[in-house]
């Protein structure tokens, strides 16, 4: 009989499956937005184009729900993960990514959930379980295949590779600042203000976001502006909710679905249609999250033995 606190349990656990999914979802679509957006903006413009947007409705939602300011012993935290996951992180990405072709950045920034999962065991005590471990070396296997099947005929550069490593550490480092803020402020507030952490640690780039939106096409700038609401305001504060209530090891390997979708909404909205080893890589990086994600069936009571019923007629 399931008792009332693992109703509760188990109504929480599907809760944050669902945050984290919507996250994976936002965030893959952000790479189709990215090809729009990344062609009119450079890399700092659209960081702080994408920061301002998702400021401004995170703060907006903030201030008709009276969320406040966090409490002053998370704000350490907050600023070390504005400054690198949504600051450094988005910067490096965006100039990553064009230097390097997408086998090369497959298979450097997804070392960001692997580096994630190092430091969260060792600054945060997170267990390593061996489903866990497996689960992430089956995607990590599916993101390269991914990478590799699409890369085409790019190159790449030392730039770019040094780059897209410093995108997966800043990732990883951010994610670990974030996960203690989150037991004393709220999800939204931990967002919010880590993004706007953000915006300002990237306004020295406000100059060129100026001078880029004037001549940018349209579809860019409200790519720019769906980036912003959506994968930034919308995603991160999933993203937060669901840290909130598991580890940070099993969060980053969750993001390993996003190569998969990547694949299906370039299938579905750009016409790319993917080939076998594309799609392989696809089928192992939602297999290796559904390992890393799954847990071992608790075992099953023993049974008392059964008393002699000789004995008992004696």
């Amino acid at each position: 009989m399931t008792t009332p606190a693992q109703a509760t349990a188990r109504r929480t656990d599907k809760l944050a499956a669902g945050a984290a999914t919507v996250t994976v979802v936002l965030w893959a679509s952000a790479f189709v937005s990215i090809r729009s957006a990344g062609a009119a903006y450079s890399p700092g413009a659209l960081a702080l184009g994408r920061l301002l947007a998702g400021a401004v409705i995170l703060g907006a939602i903030c201030l008709v729900r009276r969320e406040g300011w966090p409490p002053r012993s998370t704000w350490r935290g907050i600023a070390i993960s504005g400054v690198l996951w949504f600051g450094v992180y988005m910067v490096a990405l965006n100039w990553g990514e064009q230097h390097v072709d997408a086998g090369t950045a497959a298979l450097v920034v997804n070392i960001g959930p692997i580096i994630l999962a190092l430091l969260s065991s060792r600054l945060l005590g997170d267990a390593m379980p061996p489903r866990l471990l497996a689960g992430m070396a089956v995607s990590f296997a599916g993101a390269v295949a991914v990478g590799l099947s699409m890369s085409g005929e790019g190159g790449s550069s030392v730039l770019g590779v040094v780059l897209c490593l410093l995108a997966a550490v800043t990732y990883a480092a951010g994610v670990v600042a974030q996960k203690p803020v989150l037991g004393r402020a709220s999800p939204l507030q931990a967002t919010t203000f880590g993004c706007l952490v953000g915006a300002v640690a990237c306004l020295p780039f406000a100059g060129q976001l100026v001078h880029e939106a004037a001549d940018a096409p349209v579809s860019a700038t409200l790519n720019m502006l769906y980036l912003g609401v959506f994968p930034t305001a919308l995603a991160f504060t999933t993203w937060a909710y669901a840290l909130a209530r598991t580890t940070a090891s099993r969060m980053g390997a969750t993001t390993y679905a996003v190569p998969a979708l990547v694949v299906l909404m370039s299938w579905l909205f750009l016409g790319e249609v993917p080939g076998l080893m594309t799609l392989a890589g696809g089928v192992l990086c939602l297999a290796g999250v559904a390992v890393s994600r799954s847990r071992p069936r608790a075992a099953a009571p023993e049974r008392e033995p059964e008393p002699d019923r000789e004995t008992d007629r004696a």
